[in-house]
């Protein structure tokens, strides 16, 4: 029999021992070829930012590997298809655990495709794909949110512990956000059944009392100047909880409030021409048109509301008061009883119409004014404060960025106006802007986490 001789003997050892120490070194046990092949998972494949951002939103990975400690796991981008937009060390990603968050952190406007790896044990990997898009950077960037999942606000209540309750007036949809931070909505509630629509009731404005928000379409035609009937609209919806906890029901709808309005402007001599403006082939975003979008009850009232209207200016021209119908039951008249009206309020706010008005519980009105032309949004906006009272006129106190994409569409809330510092939260409708460079409308994109509207903080001087 022969043996080994000792030289061979401690050579074997000597590899054997060499092996285990560097794979010890490496964090890969000697059985790592026992160990699968890693997983990696996205929250969502599609991810919007925007150039300067503050709090951008971020997805959830998801990663684990067979038989492995998943804090083992590394997850790193290793592909960019557009550099320029995002490079392959502009994520970042957060967590140890079997769940990840990961951010990203925009240079530019447009499109890229980041490939993101999870490496396990055995230097195994996988990969996954995440569609990133990045908006300009805007005026204001530290202050502004992003509310992702639909890109045409046009209404918002402040529902407490900073959560807003947004609607869109692309769809029948009430979305409760997170105002602190850009991202998807916390839920949504969708109502196209409950208000027996086909079409989107056009919601433009909302004011909560108590826990009832009331809610009104744009009452007015559609771009073509063609009656829809989802339009002649408003609603209520009741409200349980706050915050994050807000839960709603459906209340109730009246679907006459636009033809009360024609009938009463008639026996008053057609003095605001409402029958014209909702004559077919009347276009609604014209100084002489009819559409709604802002709604607010009157001081101390619970049951007289001010129908803000867009369009007509009065006189229909250019230099033209902003109009305010007020209704006296308005509480009735959402459970389906016929409208009644008082005076209407003429509002002198330098050739602007209402865009949204809002009451705190002071009774200090905040009204963002803006155009009632369908352009490019370049037109001037400002908010103005008021008193409520009719015959007493507005005063402007802040004019607003105009150089940015989208439209202001909606006021959250109104602080103490008589406090230095006051800030405000406005809502942007951005459906027509093409956020991401490539010609496409913000409401036409295929995926909902690239569609957004745009929150910002303002203070009042």
């Amino acid at each position: 029999m022969r043996f080994p001789s000792p030289s061979s003997t401690f050579g074997t050892t000597l590899a054997v021992a060499t092996a285990l120490l560097s794979s010890l070194a490496a964090g890969v046990p000697a059985h790592a070829v026992t160990y699968g092949t890693p997983t990696i998972r996205l929250s969502s494949a599609y991810l919007s930012g925007a150039v300067g951002a503050t709090a951008d939103p971020t997805v959830t990975v998801t990663v684990a590997q067979s038989g492995a400690d998943v804090s083992a796991l590394t997850v790193t981008a290793s592909k960019t298809t557009s550099s320029s937009v995002a490079g392959t060390t502009d994520i970042t990603v957060t967590g140890t655990g079997g769940t990840r968050t990961l951010g990203v952190t925009a240079h530019s406007r447009g499109r890229t495709d980041l490939t993101l790896k999870v490496t396990g044990l055995g230097g195994k990997t996988a990969t996954t794909t995440l569609h990133y898009a990045a908006s300009p950077a805007v005026q204001h960037s530290a202050d502004a949110r992003y509310l992702t999942g639909a890109s045409d606000a046009s209404a918002a209540v402040d529902v407490g512990g900073g959560h807003l309750l947004v609607a869109n007036d692309e769809d029948n949809t009430l979305r409760l956000y997170n105002g602190s931070v850009s991202g998807a909505p916390v839920r949504t509630w969708n109502l196209d059944s409950a208000l027996g629509a086909d079409k989107e009731a056009d919601i433009e404005g909302g004011t909560l009392v108590g826990n009832t928000v009331y809610w009104t379409g744009s009452l007015g035609n559609n771009k073509d100047g063609e009656y829809r009937a989802d339009r002649n609209t408003v609603f209520t919806t009741t409200l349980s909880g706050s915050g994050a906890a807000t839960t709603l029901t459906f209340g109730s709808a009246y679907h006459g409030l636009r033809d009360d309005l024609v009938r009463w402007d008639r026996a008053g001599g057609d003095r605001l021409g409402f029958a014209d403006g909702t004559a077919a082939g009347s276009v609604p975003k014209a100084v002489d048109g009819f559409n709604v979008e802002g709604l607010e009850f009157a001081p101390g009232s619970t049951t007289t509301a001010y129908v803000g209207f867009r369009a007509p200016l009065v006189p229909p021209a250019t230099d033209g008061d902003a109009l305010l119908v007020p209704v006296t039951n308005f509480d009735k008249v959402v459970k389906g009883t016929g409208a009644v009206f008082g005076a209407p309020v003429e509002l002198d706010l330098d050739g602007l119409s209402v865009r949204d008005i809002r009451r705190n519980a002071l009774n200090q009105y905040l009204i963002l004014a803006g155009s009632w032309a369908a352009d490019d949004n370049s037109d001037p906006y400002a908010l103005y404060s008021w008193d409520g009272v009719a015959g007493h006129q507005p005063v402007r106190v802040l004019d607003l960025p105009t150089s940015d994409a989208g439209g202001w569409e909606a006021i959250a809330a109104v602080p103490d106006l008589t406090q230095p510092g006051a800030r405000v939260q406005l809502v942007t409708d951005d459906g027509d802007a093409d956020l991401y460079g490539d010609g496409t409308a913000a409401k036409d994109l295929d995926h909902p986490e690239w569609q957004k509207s745009r929150s910002t903080w303002f203070t009042l001087g």
